[in-house]
């Protein structure tokens, strides 16, 4: 209980507004930092999602060009067999 006297003490001296305001502006100040953090992580969050999605979606496209490719190779091949 001591130490709160003193820092009430302290922080009279080194503020010149009342404290009923200091008090409101760091509450306000606090609340709108953490809303920003909660936001910017939100937003990590989706973007990391989106990334990881964008990813996936990649590998399929990509292995079904592979399995095209490989297809067309066998046609090309089938087809130099048959002009023969």
């Amino acid at each position: 209980m001591e130490g709160d006297v003193m820092s009430t003490v302290v922080v009279s001296n080194e503020f010149r507004s009342p404290l009923r305001k200091l008090v409101r502006f760091f509450q306000d100040s606090r609340d709108n930092w953490k809303q920003k953090c909660q936001e910017a992580k939100r937003q990590c969050k989706r973007l990391s999602n989106q990334v990881r999605a964008v990813e996936n979606s990649r590998a399929q496209w990509r292995s079904r060009a592979e399995q095209f490719q490989r297809q067309v190779a066998e046609l090309e091949q089938q087809l130099a067999e048959l002009k023969r």
